[in-house]
């Protein structure tokens, strides 16, 4: 008898310590572009690492896809050969070709109940521009940015500038530049008064001009665009105008990397950049800088930018839950908070600018909340159905001109032609 209890003991053990022993844990492999404007990985490794932690039944792979444009073909890749990743970051704009390829789930079909309702409900509206289309939420923010304008506080002060006082309005910015423009004994220019990058992101650095000009370069539906408008041409002349007819700014490509290189050397007094690169100009301008909303024409704009959490079809259940599991904890107020101070990128939510961190972050960084003030003005990204062949339309007018090969109108109709011949089997 007391063998047979015995027995009987040790298999009610086993039966317990079997659910604890084989607790299935479902693994995530999450693509991050890692060339968004500064060493991020040791970030990301932890915050997956920590989500993990609090999660034991979830594994967090990140795998660093490279560029933007290499991640989505990648993804896309991966999807096609039937192993794609469960979650990934990819920008905004890839929302339309995501759908197209049936590459994604809407986020809202998964995040149903009241709690996730109220959890989509907290973003701020101008980032969910491009997260949403057709009645269904694709993409969830979060490294999002829109453009400001830097300037070297020296600088101003050098030229008869108040140091404190950024250029208000197009005509200032021309007017501004003029004086910090410098000069050699030879006539070859030392100091630029502003540079707007045109290469990497140039239909984006764009909308910083046509947004302001109260111009909108597509629809909503992602089906049309509006290139040749009037209100496009004369931003797009006024960009080329900067170094054609001002020699306020070099002429031809300005390269989007070395930006923010050329600000530190004091090649450039005021730049165009994302506010993504906001830390990166605190660790290294060695000089006091201020950070600016765009400047105004007809009114303040700017587009957003960046990046959204997207979650993969042709995973299972299991997956998609774990996927929203880890979106909702990566944008939590308090992740989201760490992670706009970690990287200078807006903090998604307004409850993220309530913690306690990110009150003394603002107070410590002023200039942090431009952008988020900047949102106010903000409108969505270029983004339509084929929408790398049709920003690359735009961009090859956009190159043309500032290079001097066609005149804004000629480049701009060209662009049009080709986004339209693009879109014409998606209008319905």
């Amino acid at each position: 008898m007391r063998r047979a209890a015995m027995w009987t003991m040790l298999a009610v053990a086993a039966l317990v310590a079997v659910p604890a022993a084989a607790q299935k844990v479902t693994e995530l492999t999450f693509y991050y572009p890692v060339a968004v404007g500064g060493p991020v990985t040791k970030t990301i490794d932890q915050m997956a690492a920590d989500f993990s932690k609090e999660n034991p039944d979830v594994k967090v792979n990140p795998v660093y896809a490279g560029t933007y444009q290499e991640s989505i073909v990648k993804a896309l890749t991966a999807t096609k050969s039937g192993n794609p990743p469960q979650v990934a970051v990819l920008l905004s704009t890839d929302m339309f070709t995501l759908i197209d390829e049936d590459a994604i789930v809407p986020i809202d079909g998964l995040a149903k109940g009241a709690d996730d309702k109220q959890w989509l409900d907290g973003f701020y509206k101008s980032f969910m521009l491009n997260s949403r289309t057709g009645g269904h939420t694709w993409g969830v923010p979060f490294q999002r940015s829109t453009i400001v304008l830097y300037w070297n506080k020296d600088l101003f002060k050098e030229a008869g500038l108040d140091p404190d006082k950024a250029p208000a309005n197009w005509d200032e910015m021309v007017e501004f530049g003029k004086k910090l423009t410098k000069r050699d004994a030879g006539g070859n220019v030392t100091q630029w008064g502003v540079k707007i990058p045109s290469s990497g992101f140039p239909y984006w650095l764009f909308q910083g001009l046509t947004t302001p000009n109260d111009a909108i370069l597509m629809n909503e539906a992602g089906t049309e665009t509006y290139f040749d408008k009037p209100a496009v041409i004369e931003a797009l002349q006024y960009w080329v105008d900067l170094s054609a007819k001002h020699k306020v700014m070099p002429g031809g490509v300005i390269e989007w990397g070395t930006t923010p290189k050329d600000f530190f050397e004091k090649k450039a007094a005021m730049i165009w950049t994302t506010t993504g690169n906001l830390t990166n100009i605190r660790k290294n301008a060695g000089f006091p800088f201020g950070v600016a909303m765009l400047p105004a024409k007809k009114h303040r704009g700017s587009p957003t930018g960046g990046g959204n959490f997207y979650v993969f079809a042709k995973t299972s259940p299991a997956e998609q839950a774990a996927s929203l599991r880890f979106i909702k904890w990566m944008t939590a107020p308090q992740r989201a908070a760490d992670w706009s101070i970690a990287t200078g990128y807006v903090a998604v939510t307004p409850a993220a600018w309530e913690t306690a961190e990110m009150k003394k972050y603002a107070q410590e960084v002023p200039q942090s909340t431009v952008a988020r003030d900047q949102l106010e003005f903000a409108v969505a990204e270029l983004s339509t159905h084929d929408n790398q062949r049709v920003t690359t339309a735009l961009n090859n007018g956009l190159q043309a001109a500032l290079t001097g090969s066609k005149p804004p109108a000629e480049a701009l109709k060209d662009a049009q032609r080709e986004a339209t011949r693009l879109l014409k089997d998606y209008k319905r």
